[in-house]
């Protein structure tokens, strides 16, 4: 064995000191992931409630989480060119005070009580976390190995999964425990001295995530986040295209990629799954042919629906240690399509526990997607995966659940749901293979 000398030394200590600053980045950030998946999640509590308060039919709740999810659509370029101009860094820091100032609006809608300034302070907390995701998602692909990609999004994600488990509980409790519409039996007519009650229920638990956002953000603002190195931005060695705008965008090379011209849609249309069974959940499960319970209890049994998810990217990212991603994925998503299927066709306590698998079966959909869309992309990654995020804005078609819900019935609305989960089968087996494939980004300048 030769010996070490001290330049060998130096970046041996070089290494360790990077492994521990990456392993301090991703706990922090994880954190992130923790805390927009408890908000986004809040609102699968908060549509029962809002529903009650305003007398909203289905589509009238559902257009209250389409609303969040549009702000995907209109903030992520925006994002993307904040994070060009101040940095990564920053660019969380901002996010996390968008959505505090979010929340506190929320407050403000509670107290009046509003619904069109909730659509509009729930529009300003999605456009934050919008900014988080833009920022944080390709931060954790590259900050250590390429080859490591895939297995870190899993992981942090299953933090993202542990703030959707708690959230269920939190609004459970503060919410739909604290509020007359929550503790009654369906069916039942509140006074206008309830609903305003009601109403301002939410008061105090936005005013909670406020504050905890407004101290994150002081944390990130802090903490030595490692600076993303060149290898980590936008190769601008790629040549454009030229021509008129249709032909630019008609001849990106983006587009040679099927893996990402397929991932894009594969993300918006299992996006309109996911949120559809976590917007539908509580109303689905207290009535009196499924489950019978009041609306605070089915909250309580959406708990297990995310907390599936977490277990599931658990197992999934060690089972994608030794099998395929592609694999993994197809599986995954036939298991959603049979329990859904189960869901429309049976009654009781088996159409109950039907819907609450399908969250380990949604668990990997997401960050397994995301990583075989930008599979191969090379210096275009930053590119696909804006795109990606993006697609994010499948979730404000859950709309079109609530507009089944209210024209043929709450459980035939999840036959959309069984036939999103057959695209992902079609994307794991063939349209997330890569075309083009170019070598992976080295990350080893950060």
């Amino acid at each position: 064995m030769p010996p070490v000398t001290s330049g060998t030394a130096a970046q041996i200590d070089n290494a360790h000191g990077q492994t521990a600053r990456y392993g301090s980045a991703l706990s922090l950030l994880a954190t992130l992931f923790f805390m927009w998946g408890f908000i986004t999640v809040i609102n699968g509590t908060l549509l029962p409630h809002l529903r009650s308060v305003f007398d909203l039919s289905y589509f009238q709740a559902a257009l209250i989480e389409s609303v969040w999810f549009i702000a995907y659509f209109f903030a992520s370029i925006p994002a993307a060119k904040l994070i060009e101009r101040i940095g990564y860094q920053k660019s969380l820091v901002t996010g996390l005070l968008i959505m505090a100032a979010g929340a506190l609006g929320m407050v403000l809608a509670a107290s009046i009580p509003s619904y069109g300034i909730t659509l509009i302070m729930l529009f300003v907390i999605a456009s934050g976390i919008t900014l988080l995701q833009v920022a944080a998602n390709p931060y954790v692909a590259v900050i250590g190995k390429p080859e490591t990609a895939s297995s870190r999004l899993n992981l942090v994600q299953a933090m993202n999964s542990a703030g959707t488990m708690l959230a269920p509980m939190f609004g459970a409790w503060l919410i739909l425990g604290r509020t007359k519409g929550g503790t009654a039996t369906a069916g039942t007519v509140l006074t206008p001295a309830e609903r305003l009650a009601d109403a301002q229920s939410v008061m105090l638990p936005y005013l909670l995530v406020a504050a905890v956002l407004v101290v994150l953000a002081v944390v990130i603002a802090r903490f030595p986040l490692p600076a993303m190195g060149a290898a980590a931005r936008r190769v601008r060695s790629v040549e454009a295209p030229v021509g008129s705008a249709f032909q630019r965008f008609w001849n990106h090379p983006l587009w040679q990629h099927r893996n990402l011209v397929w991932g894009v849609p594969a993300i918006f249309i299992y996006l309109i799954a996911e949120i559809g069974v976590g917007n539908l959940f509580v109303n689905f499960v207290s009535r009196p042919d499924v489950g019978a319970m009041t609306t605070e209890q089915a909250g309580r049994y959406l708990t297990l629906l995310w907390g599936g998810m977490m277990v599931g990217r658990f197992i999934g990212s060690a089972v994608m240690q030794k099998v395929d991603a592609g694999i993994v994925l197809a599986v995954f998503a036939l298991g959603a399509f049979v329990v859904m299927v189960i869901t429309v066709v049976s009654s009781g306590p088996v159409a109950m526990w039907a819907l609450i698998a399908v969250g380990l079966f949604h668990s990997i959909m997401f960050p397994t997607i995301f990583t075989l869309g930008i599979r191969g992309l090379g210096a275009l990654t930053e590119e696909g995966s804006g795109l990606l995020i993006m697609a994010i804005a499948g979730g404000a078609l859950v709309a079109v659940q609530g507009y089944l819900a209210d024209h043929y019935g709450l459980q035939a609305s999840f036959i959309l749901t069984a036939v999103c989960e057959l695209y992902v089968v079609f994307y794991a087996l063939w349209g997330s293979r890569p075309t083009h494939a170019l070598p992976d980004a080295d990350a080893a300048g950060l």
